[in-house]
């Protein structure tokens, strides 16, 4: 009883200003220690981290349980998260389980049946409510290292099943673990904002140390972010921070508490974030709850008086463990360059946006951007190009949601429509797909950044390697490397003697397509012949064809 007490606590306290929840207590998901890899909200590329990563030991195949009573509500296997089970429990809370080595009868059975029916490796299941029941503690998979995955770990998110928010699920299981370590702040960075600001005396994003004795001189409106980690007992890990709060001359202005966000929230971590700092104010388009800025300007700062301005950041970690840094600013008045934008086209954040030039078509919808933005447009023209190539801006700025993009074709030197693709293009001149459809001259597709973007044409088919050739029929498994260097591998195919054969792609990061020989479908002692077919993006094929004895 005085562990559940300890459990409810932690949830209230960790959940701040979270809405009311229905009580509710989980046991663990394995019945051994648990240690975290990551936690919740952890900063990552156009999304926070959805859940809790537990460690399991560097092994795979560790019985993973029921946290409470309820019911499977969807099994699928993907390349990215393996094999994974969702559960709706009755307490009101519904998890994801993912990078899971495989699935206990009666769903292994019937994930596999499915596998080969379907004739695809990434399949899905969505029983009847109720029909594969669980009751709390009870096992429902294996763990595993399956997916985009770079070690063997369980991932489980949580969500609120009234609202489809996902939610920290870490209060349920503080109880159970020991830490004691508080969050750690590496540096902090001011931002003059662009016309209104300066530190001293320049216009850009400037570093300071955290705890820095040596007042920096500013004036004009700038914001404040923050580089930190939070750090647990006994493992050598870096973990995202709870919550954050900056105040000034002992005032709280902006706090972030990392316990909840809906799916449309997720990608608002571009707006948040500035490469590995968390900003401490808001972009005006920016309305993820988890922040909260107090002082009615964002959390942006005016520095407007001739005089130091005392800013204090707090730190802490879902366990109360707490750190504080200082710093000062000193208001001194100093020529604040103003902006004599030359752009031709100025996106703004509230309103839809058109960028119509000749060849090129791009319509931005209110809400896609978080701020303003002066476009630095440019084209690129080389005579002999598929098209020419746009610059939308010199700096990427990610979007909300996906916007449509034309582009025109100036050449088409193949003469095959759906060999041509949208291509992203870096500063580096790089290249790389984001699809598109060819219609009526134009290749048609959907963004996710303001970038640079051209069209090429694929017509290299993909490259199908062997792997350990000779080691097949000793290890049971047949190994292939599948790449294709412009479009990204669309599809493959596997047979062995003409029937279809359960090509996996076990770990995204080894790439190794495996296929483990199944004697009750493989007939063994024999020469055998596998075929591999692999189609790209662009529909370019690639055939190959071994043979093995086992």
């Amino acid at each position: 009883m005085k562990r559940y007490i300890t459990a409810l606590l932690l949830a209230c306290a960790v959940q701040g200003n979270a809405q009311e929840r229905p009580q509710a207590s989980f046991v663990p998901p394995f019945d051994f220690p648990l240690v975290l890899s990551g936690n919740f909200g952890e900063l990552r590329s156009n999304h926070f981290h959805g859940g809790l990563d537990f460690k399991t030991g560097n092994v795979v195949g560790k019985p993973v349980l029921a946290l409470a009573d309820g019911y499977i509500s969807r099994i699928r296997v993907t390349e990215g998260s393996g094999y994974v089970l969702d559960v709706v429990y009755d307490n009101g809370y519904t998890t994801i389980n993912r990078h899971l080595e495989g699935f206990l009868p009666p769903l292994s059975t019937r994930v596999e049946a499915l596998q080969y029916e379907k004739e695809s490796y990434e399949v899905e299941i969505i029983p009847e409510p109720g029909e594969y029941p669980v009751k709390a503690g009870q096992q429902i998979a294996w763990s595993g290292n399956r997916g985009y995955s770079y070690g063997p770990h369980l991932h489980l998110d949580m969500f609120e099943t009234s609202t489809g928010d996902y939610i920290d699920p870490l209060p349920f299981f503080a109880h159970r673990m020991k830490d004691t370590t508080a969050p750690r702040a590496e540096s902090i960075m001011l931002f003059p904002q662009t016309g209104r600001g300066v530190v001293e005396g320049a216009s850009t994003n400037r570093i300071i140390h955290p705890n820095s004795v040596r007042p920096i001189e500013a004036w004009g409106v700038l914001g404040v972010g923050l580089k930190a980690y939070d750090y647990m007992n006994g493992v050598s890990n870096h973990y995202g921070v709870h919550s954050v709060i900056l105040s000034l001359d002992g005032k709280e202005i902006f706090r972030s508490t990392v316990d909840r966000y809906s799916p449309d929230e997720n990608r608002m971590i571009n707006s948040w974030t500035h490469g590995a700092y968390m900003k401490s104010f808001l972009d005006p388009g920016n309305t993820l709850r988890m922040l909260k800025a107090s002082n009615g300007h964002r959390g942006l700062v005016d520095i407007n008086e001739e005089r130091d301005y005392r800013f204090s950041y707090e730190l802490s970690d879902a366990f109360g463990n707490t750190s504080h840094y200082r710093f000062t600013v000193r208001g001194r008045k100093q020529p604040v360059p103003s902006v004599q934008s030359r752009a031709k086209y100025s996106f703004a954040w509230d309103k839809t946006n058109y960028l119509q030039e000749p060849g090129l078509t791009l319509v931005v919808p209110r809400g896609m951007l978080y701020d303003d933005v002066a476009l630095n447009y440019n084209v690129r023209a080389d005579s002999g190009a598929i098209a020419f190539t746009y610059q939308l801006h010199d700096k990427d700025v990610p979007l909300h949601g996906s916007c449509e993009l034309s582009i025109g074709l100036r050449h088409r030197p193949v003469e095959d429509s759906t060999k041509y693709y949208v291509a992203r293009v870096n500063n580096k001149g790089g290249k790389w797909s984001v699809g598109g459809t060819y219609e009526h001259g134009f290749l048609k597709t959907r963004i996710r950044e303001l970038g640079t973007y051209t069209v090429a044409v694929d017509t290299v088919p993909p490259v199908i390697t062997p792997v350990g050739k000779t080691g097949w029929g000793r290890s049971g498994k047949v190994v292939y490397r599948l790449r294709d260097g412009e479009t990204g591998i669309r599809s493959y195919r596997g047979t062995i003697d003409g029937k279809y054969a359960l090509f996996a792609l076990p770990n995204l990061v080894r790439k190794q397509w495996i296929c483990e020989l199944d004697p009750k479908r493989v007939k063994k002692g024999m020469r055998h012949t596998v075929e591999m077919t692999v189609t790209d993006d662009c529909g370019n094929v690639s055939v190959s064809r071994d043979t093995f004895f086992w």
